[in-house]
């Protein structure tokens, strides 16, 4: 897809999410949505807190049926791109339509599910496409898994982008399994992490922010910073009545960055990463 952007960016979300509970959810679903979440409700969470811009992640719930994502897209395509949900069977001419719409991605949620083997030849066709679209694939995976994903994947040539600090828990501190190993794999250049979700990180606010704290600065000097994107994870679904939009940019300016990780965090990092002219 190619970068355009007439709008200045003064910020992008990278991690939000558009549904109605009137939709058809998936049998197999975590969770069930108990209010509608639109977009024009995240357009104006984006300009309450000075940001022009986001990517909407196709939420776990609604599988493979991207529509009400893509239909957001079209409404505002200068300000949104889109990671979907698609079957590892998808046609290449699907995902040719979803680029032209905005879609710079494909989610893979695995939370809760069998640890899939991406050296299975079943695997190759769909990575093989998104290398060629300049796609990422995003992981949401506890941590101690993500390292034997990424070596997997590593060799499609494709970009990985880390849901929600990797989803290390809180409680077990920095020397817990696969933490280490995700920092050295995130020095490879592939690899980009979401500061996102802090709330999901098992432990209590506090532990939670104090994990984060710790981690941040190991995060940027693995990834780089021009590898770490900062989401708002709108609107919070499981924790909705413990954080909103507003508090989770609180919970970012808590994190104590310097003006330049700032700078890259919700400018530069992901504009390139998810196409954005800046």
């Amino acid at each position: 897809m190619q970068k355009t952007c007439s709008k200045s960016i003064t910020g992008i979300d990278s991690h939000a999410h558009v549904f109605s509970r009137e939709l058809n959810l998936v049998q197999s679903r975590r969770y069930t949505p108990g209010y509608d979440a639109t977009l024009a409700q995240y357009l104006g969470h984006l300009r309450t807190q000075g940001l022009s811009h986001g990517v909407l992640v196709q939420p776990s719930f609604l599988g493979t049926d991207n529509r009400y994502l893509l239909a957001a897209l079209q409404k505002a395509p200068e300000q949104l791109r889109g990671v979907v949900v698609v079957e590892r069977d998808v046609s290449r001419g699907v995902l040719n339509d979803m680029a032209r719409l905005g879609v710079v991605g494909v989610r893979l949620n695995l939370m809760g599910k069998a640890l899939p083997d991406f050296r299975d030849a079943a695997w190759s066709g769909l990575f093989g496409h998104l290398a060629e679209l300049g796609w990422h694939v995003e992981l949401h995976r506890p941590v101690e898994d993500l390292p034997g994903l990424i070596q997997q994947l590593l060799p499609f040539g494709v970009k990985i982008v880390l849901d929600h600090f990797g989803r290390p828990d809180a409680r077990l501190g920095l020397d817990q399994s696969g933490f280490g190993e995700m920092l050295e794999l995130g020095q490879c250049g592939q690899v980009w992490m979401k500061v996102s979700g802090i709330y999901r990180l098992a432990g209590t606010a506090q532990q939670n922010l104090q994990f984060v704290k710790l981690a941040l600065p190991l995060l940027a000097q693995s990834f780089g910073i021009d590898r770490l994107v900062w989401g708002s994870d709108w609107p919070h679904t499981q924790h909705e009545d413990s954080t909103s939009f507003a508090g989770a940019m609180e919970q970012l300016q808590a994190l104590g960055c310097s003006t330049q990780l700032m700078r890259s965090l919700l400018v530069g990092s992901p504009a390139e990463l998810f196409g954005f002219e800046t």
